[in-house]
């Protein structure tokens, strides 16, 4: 499975998405790639998009913990690795 969530992506880059992906919501795309396709797709991104574009790109793998998380540029939110651990920082809002 191939998960990626964006800001902001060149509308080329988006029309070539929606070949692979469904995008439920505006800049997310889910699909369920075999891991080749996955790879290029992944590339692909790499080679399209500029750091502005904040791509953070969810992807499954077979090593524990079952996924990878990547990133192109400043997305919204923060990547942390925590004893090996991919995480997002949720930023509280309690004032």
């Amino acid at each position: 499975m191939l998960i990626v969530l964006a800001n902001d992506l060149p509308p080329a880059v988006r029309g070539r998405m929606k070949l692979w992906f469904i995008e439920p919501k505006p800049n997310v795309f889910v699909s369920g790639l075999k891991d080749s396709v996955a790879n290029t797709v992944v590339d692909y991104l790499y080679q399209h998009c500029s750091p502005t574009a904040g791509v953070m790109i969810f992807k499954s793998i077979r090593q524990p913990p079952g996924y990878e998380i990547r990133t192109i540029g400043s997305p919204a939110k923060e990547l942390i690795a925590l004893s090996g651990l991919q995480l997002i920082i949720e930023k509280n809002m309690l004032l």
